[in-house]
């Protein structure tokens, strides 16, 4: 071992002197520990729930949103199975769906609210989407076509206060000319089924009924609004968004999820790296502990420092022994905050109700969040970035001090012992 390792790691665990200043330097390398462990250890948590809210998100988002899909300009595409053919040559398209998305007002017993309406395919719709995953009441195979049968968000059926059985009429903007006025295409649907999929965009504001129907009530014909597909992996959908393009015969718009909802994840993300930055002040203040650690070390070691020069020891020598000492202070605090911080991240779920239970709070109240649970996805490149740079900081902090040592003069240093 080299005696620039041997000494710095000798001077990290030294007993204190006494009559020395080195139990209250000790005192202080484990605060700068402490506090570089506290640092990393919340910059994973934090991560990690964040990580969690966006993945969140994305499933609940992705519960009635497809991964791709293809629309037209005109909002109406006539030849959609031909359509459907060409988007599953893709090797990446594992299923596709048509549908039928219209506005349209519901009312029952003088309640009404306005509501986006879509027709579907059921069981086309379950290999593209997860509503049927979120049924709370019914299911979707139960819209048959002729039978007028309709599926409600759950917000929405609290809203208009209904329930599975109960019958609500659907006045649709596509209406009837008269000499009198124009008069709008009323249908009383049958309300089938209930979902909710925890967003208030959906569960307020959306109504499925069966494709068939849809056409009908909407003087659709044979066409539809669009074709949804599901790709094999969600995160290459905008690169297979721009490779269907070549498939398409067709004048198609083709867009995918992270387009349709690109607002909710960019705010995710860019909360996940203020935190990163915010949270990254506390490793800064550990790093600056270090620094006065071992400013004070060096001053506490001005003889012993003199001693290894007049005995051939060379600036760059003294720097490491300084240089060996802070990185061990920072190794130390930075494994026992990556545990932690690990150990927190992975049982979130156990720690937080525990919490709630022994001080009788709830940080996300169910009547106010949708998300009422605090959700973690711990990602280990997250836990390496923020491993990297609280060691790159730790080192930097250990660089001036380390010099100043390198700079005493032995006879200075030894003038007053």
């Amino acid at each position: 071992m080299k005696y620039e390792l041997l000494i710095g790691l000798r001077y990290t665990r030294a007993q204190p002197r006494e009559g020395s200043g080195n139990r209250f330097i000790s005192f202080i390398a484990l605060i700068s520990m402490l506090g570089l462990a506290l640092g990393v250890a919340a910059l994973i948590v934090v991560l990690s729930v964040m990580n969690g809210f966006q993945k969140e998100l994305r499933t609940r988002i992705l519960g009635v949103v497809s991964h791709v899909q293809i629309t037209t300009e005109s909002g109406e595409l006539t030849n959609w199975v031909k359509t459907v053919q060409d988007a599953a040559r893709h090797p990446r398209v594992q299923a596709a769906a048509p549908y039928v998305q219209q506005q349209g007002m519901l009312t029952y017993d003088a309640v009404v609210r306005g509501v986006v309406v879509r027709g579907i395919l059921p069981e086309a719709e379950d290999k593209v989407a997860d509503i049927g995953r979120h049924m709370r009441q019914g299911k979707l195979s139960l819209l048959q076509p002729g039978e007028f049968g309709m599926v409600l968000g759950g917000e929405l059926a609290r809203s208009l206060r209904v329930q599975p059985g109960d019958k609500v009429t659907l006045l649709a903007p596509q209406g009837l000319v008269t000499p009198a006025a124009l008069l709008p295409r009323v249908k009383q649907f049958r309300v089938v089924g209930i979902f909710e999929v925890g967003m208030f965009e959906f569960d307020s504001g959306l109504a499925l009924i069966h494709m068939d129907d849809a056409q009908k009530l909407y003087r659709m014909e044979d066409r539809v609004s669009g074709v949804r597909l599901k790709v094999d992996d969600l995160f290459a959908a905008p690169q297979i968004t721009r490779e269907l393009l070549r498939y398409l015969d067709t004048d198609a718009w083709v867009s995918d999820w992270t387009r349709s909802h690109a607002n909710f994840f960019r705010a995710v993300e860019i909360e996940k790296r203020m935190m990163f930055l915010i949270l990254l002040l506390i490793v800064a203040v550990a790093a600056f502990n270090i620094v006065s650690t071992l400013v004070m070390a060096v001053q506490d070691k001005r003889a012993d420092i003199a001693i290894l020069r007049t005995l051939g020891a060379s600036p760059a020598s003294i720097m490491a022994v300084f240089v060996v000492q802070g990185v061990v202070i920072g190794a130390v605090g930075l494994l026992a905050g990556v545990a932690g911080g690990v150990a927190l991240a992975l049982n979130v779920d156990v720690v937080v109700p525990a919490i709630e239970r022994a001080f009788g709070i709830q940080f996300l109240a169910k009547d106010v969040y949708y998300i009422s649970d605090l959700p973690s996805d711990l990602h280990w490149s997250d836990v390496w970035t923020v491993s990297g740079v609280s060691f790159v900081l730790t080192l930097l902090a250990s660089l001036y001090p380390s010099w100043r040592a390198s700079r005493t003069q032995p006879a200075e240093a030894l003038r007053y012992e």
